[in-house]
């Protein structure tokens, strides 16, 4: 599904020379690398406050800690994504309230998020599942219209673009005044700036990945960022003097070293997987039991993952069976909605009632994208799948 080593081939110099500078200076954690990716990928988003942290699931529980939520508070989550907004919810006492996806971009249903409102809501985390942004206009106009914070999860697609419709509001919630402004028609804002708060992960198969686990938060508010920061470092601004109860959640300086030297690469990858989405598009789009994936007008799409969706989970499974018998690897993502997942039985779900976000989870398969793919398998992959329906 993806070779590490591959992309990796092109920055182990830099890498090496790089870990060797930071054993010298033995500057394990928060060192000058730290820094210095902090600025780039700042710079590279346009956001005015990028906090590293440990991991993309910290990075969500850091920023929801940071909105002084208290327990019993509801935070909107859509059904059909990675576990870690909703865990990371549940973790705090707070209440995860799932909603439904769109069915063409799987990502979350901006009219079941209003649905789902209630006086108990706080924030809305939308996930920008797959490569593609989820429609954020209408996200913070509800978020707008009902004092909502939005935490948006980027982890999947660092690097894509929202193009903004036309639009313009504040938004006051305690000490914080937030401003979003879409007024210049198609104006583009990269994945995880247009909300409050926006989340990533530097897990090695993200577009930008480390040797291990990562993350960061991107702010344009100064208090949060300032708050975020804190929180992150236990609370504490200066050594000892702890103004809010935190965690301890840093990138450490290695992965810095690894980041700073991939960060160049994100366009280049993000263009090669785009690219290969392409020939793929081509080559099933004539193939009546397979739906390619779709574009939403209001984003690009980085292709974190290609997924197909089939006309059944049984023949999902069997083209799966297919595939392993000519060596091609193929993933679920996901197999089972989080609203049916034992972690949150205690919520009171029930199957039915996320009905596209099940559908979807039956059908969907995911095949090999990733930026060092040669034509040769592109072609061996597509060949595989159609050999199957014919």
């Amino acid at each position: 599904m993806l070779d590490l080593k591959a992309q990796d081939r092109r920055c182990r110099r830099k890498i090496r020379r790089g870990f060797k500078r930071v054993i010298r200076s033995v500057d394990f954690i928060n060192g000058k690398e730290v820094g210095l990716f902090q600025q780039r990928l700042a710079k590279y988003l346009g956001v005015k406050h990028v906090i590293a942290c440990g991991s993309g699931t910290d990075a969500i529980q850091i920023s929801l800690m940071a909105l002084d939520l208290v327990p019993g508070d509801e935070v909107i989550v859509p059904a059909f994504t990675f576990v870690a907004a909703a865990e990371a919810v549940r973790l705090l006492g707070l209440k995860p309230v799932f909603v439904d996806i769109d069915i063409n971009t799987f990502n979350i249903d901006p009219a079941s998020v209003e649905r789902a409102i209630t006086d108990r809501t706080r924030a809305i985390v939308p996930v920008h599942l797959f490569g593609q942004c989820a429609d954020m206009t209408s996200i913070m106009e509800i978020a707008a219209k009902y004092r909502l914070f939005v935490i948006e999860d980027a982890c999947q697609a660092l690097g894509s673009d929202y193009i903004i419709r036309e639009g313009t509001g504040q938004l006051q919630m305690g000490p914080f005044t937030y401003d979003y402004r879409c007024t210049d028609h198609g104006i583009r804002k990269k994945a995880g700036t247009i909300g409050h708060i926006g989340c990533t992960s530097f897990f090695p198969s993200k577009s930008l990945g480390a040797y291990g686990d990562g993350g960061a938060v991107f702010t344009n508010n100064d208090e949060l960022a300032d708050r975020i920061r804190k929180i992150a470092c236990h609370g504490a601004g200066k050594r000892y003097i702890h103004q809010y109860v935190g965690v301890n959640s840093r990138l450490d300086t290695l992965q810095a070293v690894v980041l700073n030297a991939k960060l160049p690469f994100v366009e280049k990858h993000s263009a090669k997987r785009s690219r290969i989405a392409a020939f793929y598009d081509k080559e099933f789009v004539s193939c009546m039991q397979l739906k390619v994936p779709s574009r939403a007008p209001h984003s690009t799409h980085i292709f974190h993952q290609y997924c197909l969706l089939c006309r059944s989970e049984r023949e999902r499974n069997a083209l799966q069976f297919h595939l392993e018998s000519w060596g091609i690897p193929t993933r679920v993502y996901y197999p089972l909605p989080l609203h049916l997942q034992q972690a949150f039985a205690g919520l009171g779900y029930r199957k039915g009632d996320f009905p596209v976000a099940e559908n979807v989870a039956k059908r969907i398969m995911a095949i090999p994208i990733h930026p060092t793919l040669k034509r040769r398998q592109m072609r061996y992959i597509s060949k595989g799948i159609l050999s199957f329906f014919d």
